[in-house]
């Protein structure tokens, strides 16, 4: 198995070596060469498995023997053994066709903790037979963060930089950052939205010099091995609801696409998906391109749901590569003349193409809580603000009677309790092992938005850790 950049203009590399790339130095996403397929009868035979033995089934073929079979297993079963449901992922049921797969059990009560549970262990299982060290750069809108952190947190060959948009994550995600006091964990609070932080971990990585002096590695999900983690779920859920037998549509809160493009890349790999539906909140670049087929960016708005207060998915980079026949260089010059003028379209036939996958449903602030709040009367679940969007989406656009309706839980009511609590009345309590977050002394440096500073911090940091 190779990786191919969607710029086309970057070296095809083997999965340990994009693992520690992250972003192609051509500016664009790693993407697999060609897509493994599964058979039914291999879908068929996942069912009732534990779900790291399925996760490892899954995620074999990526990794395209550049990790002992044995070895990425173990990784594999590390990763979900102190998760806090049996399942790891399991599924509850909403409605006669409708579950919820819940994402939250993880350490960081977060989606992406099944991803970088594993991503962690890959890092620092390769960086060890490697005798390397790693820089990890990223940004977070609020779980990505958490997540990354808690996965790389006292791991000698790691260091790690997360940038957050000050004063726009819940107070509940700011702390699982900023209360992780090891020497290797650096928080910055960056003065601008989540985009101005995505931008500057983006230049740093364009930065070659500077990208080769430290060793940059990225957890965002622009790292493919992020894409790959997140596929499983998928298979998990599906096979438990009768795939290959029985066709599911997955509904789920987008920020930065990578979480629906998993379950795009799960159809890919012969997984019956019939619709994939993308929640969105006022920022909503994503429902404005399904609805009318230009894609254009606006000023973040901060939201009740602020994971998804983004304008620029980078993940849905990895899908128009599939939508313009992997034609890496002429994708490269759709990207910047969206860079450059904030707004471009994809041609109107590409367009319906992506149509007849995919659908967008946008709700506001006001529409969120009165769903947060209808969906617990009815059903006595508490939701978060995202996964109550992806409900409602996954309602809106579902309208399929032969495929079961799947929406992602993204992240516990707890990480949310101020917009639970105005929709519901009830506040959600943190799981015992987080009971003390709001006691803990924190650690943060607030920077403006501004490249040269930012590099500056980290070059900073890293001199007085190798000096100490």
């Amino acid at each position: 198995m190779k990786y191919v950049s969607t710029r086309g203009s970057a070296p095809a590399l083997p999965f340990d070596d994009v693992l520690l790339a992250g972003l192609a130095r051509d500016g664009g996403l790693y993407v697999p060469e060609t897509w493994p397929r599964f058979s039914r009868a291999e879908i068929e035979a996942l069912r009732g498995l534990p779900y790291g033995e399925l996760a490892a089934r899954v995620m074999q073929p990526f990794v395209g023997g550049r990790i002992a079979e044995a070895d990425f297993a173990r990784l594999v079963a590390q990763s979900y053994a102190d998760f806090g449901h049996a399942a790891v992922a399991p599924l509850s049921q909403l409605g006669a066709n409708t579950w919820l797969l819940e994402l939250f059990h993880g350490p960081t009560l977060s989606f992406k903790d099944y991803a970088l549970q594993l991503v962690g262990r890959l890092f620092d299982h390769v960086l060890k037979q490697r005798g390397q060290g790693v820089t990890i750069v990223g940004a977070t809108s609020g779980d990505t963060g958490p997540a990354a952190i808690e996965a790389c947190r006292d791991r000698e060959a790691i260091e790690i930089f997360i940038l957050h948009p000050k004063g726009r994550v819940s107070e509940v995600q700011r702390r699982q950052m900023t209360t992780v006091l090891s020497p290797n964990v650096h928080n910055v609070a960056i003065e601008g939205t989540f985009d101005d932080c995505q931008d500057l971990v983006k230049a740093m990585f364009n930065d070659q010099a500077f990208r080769e002096r430290f060793r940059l590695g990225a957890f965002n999900s622009i790292n493919w091995a992020r894409i790959m983690a997140q596929i499983v779920y998928f298979f998990a859920a599906a096979t438990a609801l009768g795939a290959p037998r029985r066709a599911v549509t997955f509904a789920v809160p987008t920020g930065n696409f990578g979480n629906v493009y998993a379950a795009y890349a799960a159809r890919k790999m012969g997984l019956p998906v019939k619709r994939l539906v993308v929640g969105s909140n006022t920022n909503d670049i994503l429902t404005r391109f399904f609805d009318i087929g230009t894609m254009e960016m606006v000023p973040v708005t901060a939201t009740v749901s602020p994971s998804m207060d983004i304008q620029v998915s980078s993940n849905f980079e990895r899908l128009l590569f599939d939508y313009y026949g992997r034609d890496g260089a002429r994708l490269a010059g759709v990207m910047a003349r969206f860079r450059r003028q904030g707004r471009v379209t994809f041609g109107a036939a590409r367009w319906r193409r992506m149509g007849r996958l995919f659908a967008g449903y946008r709700l506001d602030d006001g529409a969120t809580k009165a769903a947060i709040r209808r969906l617990y009367e009815a059903t006595g679940h508490l939701l978060d603000p995202h996964t109550a969007i992806g409900v409602v989406a996954g309602e809106a656009c579902h309208g399929e009677s032969d495929s079961a309706l799947v929406c992602v839980a993204t992240a516990h009511p707890a990480k949310f309790p101020a917009a639970v609590e105005e929709a519901t009345g009830v506040r959600p309590a943190l799981p015992a092992r987080m009971a003390d977050l709001f006691e803990r002394r924190e650690r943060c440096e607030v920077l403006p938005n501004d490249l040269g500073t930012v590099q500056d911090f980290v070059s900073a940091r890293l001199a007085a850790k190798a000096a100490a």
